[in-house]
């Protein structure tokens, strides 16, 4: 999982601009997640469901102020990926996705976009970034 610029997947490939950055700010402008997932291939041909969450350091969720209550800042799919024809068994398989996040009112601090699978997360599933205060 990177963070960038701005991102998007075109044919199973990502087209990244701006990416790789972990520090950024003051102020948070608009930002992109490009995702490359190995899928097992004992996990294709199955639907799986996945979810990015925003945490701060110390893993607590973002909210951000909705109309009328505090939200928090997720975003929710699903995949299912073929066993592409030739492919040698056992192989894991490409999938890659993106998604583009408009600017969000986040203080000076660390933050972490977690992603879950399945309702399972793991260390490597996590992009930390730190937004600079006012100088």
């Amino acid at each position: 999982m990177m963070l960038a610029d701005a991102a998007q997947e075109v044919n199973g490939k990502l087209y990244v601009l701006g990416g790789g950055w972990s520090v950024t700010g003051p102020g948070l402008p608009p930002m992109a997640l490009a995702v490359k997932l190995d899928v097992p291939w004992s996990d294709a041909n199955t639907l799986h469901e996945f979810e990015i969450r925003l945490v701060t350091a110390d893993g607590h969720p973002v909210q951000v102020e909705g109309d009328d209550e505090a939200l928090e800042v997720r975003i929710a799919g699903k995949f299912e990926v073929g066993r592409p024809p030739g492919l040698p068994p056992g192989s894991d398989i490409d999938f890659a996705f993106t998604v583009n996040v408009g600017p969000l009112p986040l203080a000076s601090g660390r933050y972490a976009w977690q992603l879950w699978i399945d309702g399972a997360t793991a260390e490597e599933w996590q992009r930390p970034f730190q937004v600079r205060s006012h100088a």
